[in-house]
């Protein structure tokens, strides 16, 4: 699988990440090209090498006139989108990413609604870093995106609405509801911000922040504006190939979420349908807990183990279906064996059965319950005695298979 790898060494813009895809052997021709079918104009795009400290890279400059300087309405923005020629999964991307912004800016302001006009974004500038960005990494092939922590930067910075701590109001907002991973930079960081909406944007959206085996192949730096000694204001770039999920074997998979509720006010019944449909939705595995709560309550904790791209409806389902208020949400990796299910010839009949490998070594077996249920009820055996017999049987088979090979 193909893969980036962004390390937010100083931080992290528009410009700084398409520097990047540059530096790594993407052609500013093949960027020009891409942003042409955007209906737009006013803009220039260069890319001029340099240092920042001993750290050579690329400096992506946008230089706009009057008519790329214009602010532009969020409308305006989703529009020209929807109307461009990039590929339906760049647009649904970009779609995502102006989504965030949004959102991010109304969050901050806190007013309930989004304004017509964003406040620092509406240049077009913005929608030449996203979608440059996004167009690129379709461009080399990438087919997973992941990414450090982000820096939090330090100090304040200048605004429209005056000075602001770092990060921003709006980048703020953003990482909080992306779940983001932040760390926190200490006095030798230079002072300001270190990632800008646009970058905080692109990045929650598109990238896992998860740890990642990749073979490297390629190595470039995106400079960012400051210059400032002893801090290289880049982010780095790592192209290479990382196994994908289905042949990963043994190792840490992200793309989950867990969702968790406490309700001490719903019948047990109520408890069941929530879990069946929460299976239905697709949740890999639905728990419930015996708890404590206020003023010494009992209550259940509700938890599901859900796919990421079933979050958001998995979270709306508990909502409708129980009598809760509010669902926590947090982004979770785990171990994982591979795993198979076979048939097997047994004493017993033909019988499918779960094969556990660790990096490609058999390490156990498990019959499948409704088989072995089945198997029961027509032999007149206990269910244990079934279960036990045919997972002995699948083992021997299994390991001489094992070493025939």
């Amino acid at each position: 699988m193909r893969a980036a790898y962004f390390n937010l060494v100083g931080g992290a813009s528009g410009d700084m990440l398409l520097g990047a895809l540059l530096d790594v052997g993407l052609d500013l021709d093949t960027v020009v090209a891409n942003l042409s079918s955007l209906s737009v104009n006013g803009y220039e795009l260069t890319a001029e090498p340099g240092t920042r400290g001993a750290v050579h890279g690329t400096r992506l400059g946008v230089k706009l006139d009057d008519e790329g300087g214009r602010r532009r309405g969020w409308d305006e923005f989703f529009s020209c989108i929807e109307s461009s020629g990039f590929s339906s999964d760049v647009k649904s991307a970009a779609a995502g990413v102006f989504s965030a912004l949004m959102e991010g800016e109304a969050r901050a302001h806190r007013t309930g609604d989004h304004h017509d006009m964003p406040h620092e974004l509406g240049t077009v500038d913005t929608l030449v870093d996203v979608l440059g960005v996004l167009s690129g990494l379709e461009t080399l092939g990438v087919e997973r995106v992941f990414c450090s922590a982000f820096p939090a930067g330090r100090g304040v910075v200048k605004t429209q609405h005056g000075m602001l701590p770092v990060p921003a109001l709006a980048t703020m907002e953003i990482f909080a509801a992306a779940g983001a991973l932040l760390r926190t930079v200490g006095p030798d960081f230079p002072e300001g911000e270190a990632v800008t909406p646009t970058g905080a944007a692109l990045l929650t959206q598109i990238a896992s922040f998860e740890p990642v085996d990749i073979t490297v192949e390629r190595v470039g730096y995106g400079l960012g504006g400051r210059d400032t000694p002893g801090n290289p204001n880049v982010t780095a770039i790592w192209l290479g190939e990382s196994a994908s999920p289905e042949t990963a074997g043994q190792g840490i998979t992200g793309g989950l979420a867990l969702l968790e509720t406490n309700i001490d006010d719903m019948s047990g019944e109520m408890f069941g349908f929530i879990q069946e449909r929460l299976f239905d939705e697709g949740a890999r595995d639905v728990w419930m807990t015996a708890i404590q709560m206020k003023k010494n309550r009992p209550g259940v904790l509700l938890s599901a183990l859900v796919p990421d791209e079933i979050k958001d409806a998995a979270a709306k389902l508990i909502l409708t279906e129980t009598s809760t208020l509010g669902v926590r949400a947090r982004p979770v990796e785990r171990y994982e064996a591979e795993r198979e299910v076979v048939t097997i010839k047994t004493s017993l009949g033909d019988v499918p059965v779960k094969v556990k490998r660790l990096s490609g070594e058999f390490v156990d077996v498990a019959p499948e319950y409704e088989a072995c249920r089945e198997i029961a009820r027509k032999e007149d055996l206990p269910l244990l005695e079934v279960m036990n017999r045919i997972k002995a049987e699948a083992r021997d088979e299994l390991a001489r298979r094992e070493a025939s090979k």
